[in-house]
Formats: structure tokens, sequence, C-alpha cells
């Protein structure tokens, strides 16, 4: 009952967050920082007072136009908002054990809500722009890993020899981003830059980090698996050829959730399924 009762405020502090990541992808669009500036409508340009940020409430309550101008206000707006609010309540019920058991388990809830936030960013600028902002992968990856050496360290009481441990150690996430980044680092290589590109080698490397072993495993295979099926359908649905370039980083956005998640179920029911014994 204690953890239903933290959800819709989870939901909540996702929908504002999504409100602010809205914010960051219009003014990283336009090269702007978004670190000072009051928000304004894109078409007019009227600074937006406060009943105009309530996040889905004022889209809902202006019709989805803007007060000054009656210009369209784009879906991406209301529909960020209701992702970020969902994925933060996943998050919360997915790590609430370690955040009713101790300080270091509200700093993952906190941490995987951030992280989630960048992922969020890379998925929408990617889909729209076909490129992973450096200004944002960047930062997650060292957030990424400051949080797994936390960890490590939490783990080994501070012993500097105990953050390599194979089961809890620094060791596993950053083995599972070198080897993440080197497998799109060799398609990107044989394919000379036209099935991946560069962004995608960071993104991996972030995956790595924030799921470690086996869980980039199910990453991965979740983002082909969905890639390859939207492939097909743009292309059947004549939207796409098979020549045409569609941007990767929404399906790696997209695996890093589902393994973050489902991952490890995912992992137990492939090894229950296949190596069940013969006799």
């Amino acid at each position: 009952m204690l953890e239903i009762f933290f959800l819709i405020p989870a939901f909540i502090i996702g929908a504002a967050a999504g409100s602010f990541l809205n914010c960051v992808i219009y003014r990283l669009e336009k090269n702007k920082s978004f670190l000072k500036g009051r928000s304004f409508c894109p078409h007019c340009r009227h600074v937006l007072s406060w009943q105009d940020l309530i996040p889905l409430v004022s889209f809902l309550m202006l019709k989805a136009k803007c007060r000054y101008c009656s210009k369209k206000i784009s879906f991406q707006y209301p529909l960020t908002e209701i992702i970020t609010g969902a994925v933060f309540v996943l998050v919360f019920s997915h790590f609430s054990g370690f955040f009713l058991e101790s300080v270091s388990g509200f700093l993952s809830i906190i941490f995987y809500w951030v992280i989630s936030c960048f992922l969020i960013i890379i998925f929408i600028f990617d889909l729209k722009h076909y490129i992973i902002p450096d200004r944002i992968v960047y930062p997650a990856i060292i957030i990424a890993f400051l949080y797994q050496l936390f960890r490590a360290l939490e783990f080994a009481n501070w012993d500097l020899f105990g953050i390599w441990n194979l089961e809890f150690g620094i060791l596993k996430p950053v083995f599972s981003a070198i080897l993440a980044a080197a497998f799109f680092g060799a398609i990107v290589f044989v394919s000379q830059g036209k099935w991946m590109g560069a962004g995608d080698i960071k993104l991996a490397f972030l995956m790595g980090l924030i799921l470690g072993w086996p869980n980039i495993l199910a990453g991965l295979f979740s983002a082909f698996l969905i890639g390859a099926i939207m492939g097909m359908a743009l292309v059947f649905s004549g939207k796409k050829t098979l020549k045409s370039e569609v941007p990767f980083g929404p399906f790696l956005v997209t695996g890093t959730f589902i393994a973050l998640f489902w991952g490890q179920k995912m992992i137990n029911f492939y090894v229950q399924s296949f190596y069940q014994p013969l006799f």
C-alpha cells in the first residue's frame, strides 16, 4: 500500500520533468541554452505564464492552442509529459524495494529518473533530427559511470579492491559498455557509417553502463528486434524504402527501458526455455 501511495506523486513529478524536457529539446534544436531564460511560444515568442506551463492540464485547458496567437501546440508536448510520467512510475515501482530499505535506494530512484530523462531526450531528438546530441549523451555517460562507481564502492565498503568484484563491482557495467560500443563500432566500420553512426556507438556505451551484464544482451536484442519490425512495417506501408535512413537511437532507448524493467525476466525465460534437461 505504501508503494501505491507514491505512484501518483511519481507520475506528477515525471510529467513536470517531461515539460522541462520539451524545453530542453526545443532549445537544443535552436542551439540555445536551456539553463536560463523563461519558456515562450515557439510561434509568437510570447513569454508563457505559469497557467500555460501546467503539465497536461494546460494543453487540455488551452485546447491544444497557444493562448496568445492561437497556433496549434504540438502533440509532442503532452506525449513527452505522459511518457516521462509513466517511466517515472515504472522506475519507482521497479526499484521501490531499495527505496524503502536505505538512503542508497532513494539515490537509485533519483539516478534512474535522471538517466531516463537523458534517454527520452535522445529518443525524441534522434527521431526528429537523426542525430544523438553529444551535449546529452556525454553527461549521461559521466553520470552513469559515477553512479556505478558509487554502487561498487558502497558494496565494497569503500575498499578500492572490492570495486572490481565480479558480482557487484564496476567491472560488469564497464565491460558491458565496452562490449556494446565495440559491437556498434564494428558495424560502423564494416558499413563505413551507412548502417550506423558514431552517435549509436556512444549510446551503446551508455546502455552498457546503465544495464550491466547480462542485461545489455536483452537491451540490444530488444532494440534490434523492434527496429526490424518497425523497419519492415515502414517499408511495407510505403513510407520508407530499403535504402531509406532510419534513426536507430529510439530503438536503442526503447531496448534500454525494456531491459531495465524486464531484462532479467527475459534472460530467465530464455535460459529455462532453451536449456531444459533432455531427460
